[in-house]
């Protein structure tokens, strides 16, 4: 037996788990063995399976022939997760599947159809009616099936690369498979771009066709058009009418330059005859060839006439000769310059004829080019119509080259490659014999220990009482008595008188209940944990004594683990002066005047885990006029506390009034020396205040016994 109640707090006990097991070592070793064993046999007995897989790259790829831009167009959809996806879930599809199958002869294994076989298990669940006959599917399926069951095809994180993983029992098969899934992979995928582009070229054939036809209708309404309007084409790209008028424009341009530089060449002249200046100068002058022979016949005569002056008088004849035929010369000389006139006058005029001849030409090609114009219009629409119909001519023959140029398997190869291959493997991938024994035998030592601690737990051996279980009374007894030596009747045992308490652990108390006083502090106690009871309020008659034994009552209950807090309330101050440490400690009063907070107040039992709200050092009356808020500050404590314990001294009915909004409450009559009259009427004066819960706390058995039993 545990020697542990029912109803009484109780902890495990860890080192009773662990000695329990320890002297149980060896049939827990034993059991591991076994384990152990069973499961290397286990793991013997299982058919090995084998694993190989192979690996493939998904990228863009393209012929050699092939410009850069079009692959880079087609690269982009390639790096998208959602592709990569589509291209796994396609090597899982039943077409490829089904070919890898046929291709390998796989429904000539039985691996790939176990149902024919079949097993006694298999045959009983199918006669329960628990499992679907096997047979009842055709034999395809149940291949399809036992491929999908050993099939693993993922994509590796971070990557686009697809991993194809087969696993079976004969390594061959399971190198062979993923490389078969590959190939067949490849060669749809191939198979696919060569479906693509001969669509396109039994599409494009009959496109062309159509479009040869419209390109030459386009091209002969151009010409019919042109030559119907006069609409010549020239070397410029205009209409030959336009490029009329150009031309005259720039013939007229230049006839008036030059009727303008004759118009001046001839007006030098001019000037130069009429101021009698030398005509030598003027270049249309000096360009003649007779004016040049006439000035240097004129200088001869001069040089002749200066030399002959020296020698001969003016009157000579060789003088009058010589200056006869000077005058000669300078008359032939203006007649000259008269004829060059004249003739730069007739270029001038000239000029101005074929300007005013040009002028009229250039109007009537002006109407002519605006005609032209007006005719063009349509032509231009002809013309746009004739290049569209030839640039998508021109494209789609352009595409029809290319996808010709690709029919064959070899120019198009798929947008992927085996990056690797499988391989025969060596090593069977499970059972992997060594990881399944450790795990086994692990197991097994966990599982045996775990019902070996349940057993104990069960049995009640691994259980004890919490470490602050109810002591026995001597020793509470004599450790208030110690801390209340300076006092009178310190010597007196403290008794209790309440309700019918449940019995003690034997093991905890070191005498029997019969051998206890019912209403001692360790009955009291009990009774408090038991009861659940959130709020205590203690009375001492007898004065500080009692309140000696509510102290011990406090420690007794923080010794069995209850959180307890005891606030003193009693006019001498004696529950302080116990447990702590400072006398001038803030508590009840400086709270309730305000001059402390609420969690300054409370303070720790010198001797216990207790905790104390002291008495504080404000004035008492003063204090007291907030008695009222004292509800609210013993509510906050019943929610931090398993219980609190209010020490009121020698008080009152009305007095323990002011404390509580409710009747239901615990009202301890600590009384070491009980006196008969004074318990009969404290609790009778309770009673008819409406407190039913009365109890005392007594030290002495035997007047305990002689009080009458309707004050019990």
């Amino acid at each position: 037996m545990s020697g542990v109640t029912g109803n009484q707090d109780v902890d495990i006990d860890l080192g009773q788990l662990v000695r329990a097991v320890w002297a149980r070592r060896l049939k827990v070793v034993a059991v591991t063995l076994i384990g152990a064993g069973v499961a290397f046999a286990g793991a013997k007995m299982i058919s090995p399976k084998y694993s190989a897989e192979t690996r493939l790259l998904i990228e863009q790829r393209a012929p050699a022939f092939a410009n850069t831009q079009s692959n880079d167009g087609n690269a982009g959809p390639l790096l998208d997760e959602l592709n990569i996806a589509s291209q796994v879930q396609l090597l899982q599809s039943a077409d490829i599947i089904k070919q890898v199958i046929n291709s390998e002869k796989l429904y000539e294994l039985p691996e790939f159809d176990d149902a024919v076989n079949g097993s006694a298990l298999s045959d009983i669940l199918v006669a329960l009616h628990i499992k679907k006959n096997p047979l009842d599917n055709p034999p395809e399926e149940r291949v399809i099936d036992a491929f999908i069951e050993r099939l693993q095809v993922y994509q590796v994180p971070g990557s686009r690369v697809i991993g194809i993983t087969f696993t079976s029992r004969d390594p061959k098969i399971a190198a062979r498979i993923p490389n078969a899934m590959a190939n067949v992979y490849l060669a749809t995928q191939s198979g696919a771009k060569l479906d693509t582009n001969s669509e396109a070229t039994r599409w494009l054939e009959p496109e062309i066709e159509n479009l040869r036809q419209k390109v030459n209708d386009a091209e002969q309404k151009v010409a019919e058009y042109r030559a119907k309007h006069g609409l010549l084409p020239t070397n410029g790209g205009g209409n030959f009418p336009q490029q009329q008028l150009n031309d005259i424009s720039v013939e007229l341009t230049r006839v008036r330059g030059e009727k303008a530089n004759a118009e001046a060449r001839a007006q030098s002249v001019r000037n130069a005859l009429a101021s009698g200046e030398a005509s030598d100068t003027l270049p249309d002058i000096m360009s003649s060839q007779s004016m040049q022979r006439l000035k240097a016949t004129e200088s001869g005569l001069q040089s002749q006439i200066s030399d002959l002056s020296t020698s001969l008088l003016n009157n000579h004849p060789k003088l009058k000769s010589l200056r006869a035929q000077l005058a000669d010369i300078k008359t032939q000389i203006r007649q000259e310059t008269q004829k060059i006139l004249a003739s730069v006058e007739g270029e001038a005029k000239v000029a101005g004829l074929r300007a005013a001849e040009l002028e009229r030409q250039s109007g009537t090609l002006r109407a002519n080019s605006a005609q032209a114009g007006e005719d063009e219009v349509g032509l231009n629409a002809l013309q746009r119509e004739a290049n569209a119909q030839r640039q998508l001519l021109e494209t789609y023959l352009a595409r029809y080259r290319e996808a010709a140029s690709r029919a064959d398997s070899n120019s198009s190869p798929a947008d992927a490659r085996i990056v690797s291959r499988a391989i025969e493997p060596v090593d069977p991938y499970f059972p992997k014999v060594v990881p399944i024994v450790v795990v086994a035998a692990v197991a097994t030592l966990i599982m045996s220990s775990i019902v070996i601690m349940l057993a104990e737990l069960f049995s009640g051996r691994a259980l004890r009482p919490v470490d602050g279980s109810v002591q026995p009374a001597a020793p509470i007894e004599e450790k208030t008595q110690a801390a209340a030596a300076p006092k009178a009747k310190r010597d007196v045992k403290p008794s209790m008188l309440s309700a019918p308490l449940e019995e003690e652990p034997a093991h905890e108390a070191p005498q029997s209940l019969e051998e206890e006083s019912e209403f001692s502090i360790s009955s009291v106690a009990h009774y408090l944990t038991s009861s659940r009871a959130t709020l205590a309020v203690a009375i001492s008659p007898t004065g500080d004594d009692g309140s000696a034994a509510t102290v011990s009552l406090a420690r007794a209950l923080a010794d069995v683990g209850q959180r307890v807090v005891l606030v003193d309330m009693t006019g001498s101050g004696y529950p302080t002066e116990l447990m702590g440490d400072d006398p001038n400690a803030p508590g009840v009063t400086d709270l309730l005047c305000g001059a402390a907070a609420f969690g300054e107040t409370i303070h720790g039992d010198r001797d216990s885990d207790a905790h104390l709200i002291p008495q504080g050092i404000s004035d008492i009356r003063q204090a007291m006029r907030g008695a009222d808020r004292l509800s609210l500050l013993l509510d906050a404590l019943s929610s931090a506390y398993d219980l609190v314990i209010v020490e009121c001294g020698a008080a009152d009915v009305a007095g323990v009034s002011r404390l509580t909004r409710s009747k239901d409450v615990e009202i301890i009559l600590s009384m070491p020396d009980v006196i008969e009259e004074e318990f009969v009427f404290a609790m009778t004066e309770f009673e008819k205040a409406g407190y039913q819960r009365v109890g005392l706390m007594s030290g002495d058995e035997t007047i305990a016994e002689d009080l009458p039993r309707r004050a019990a």
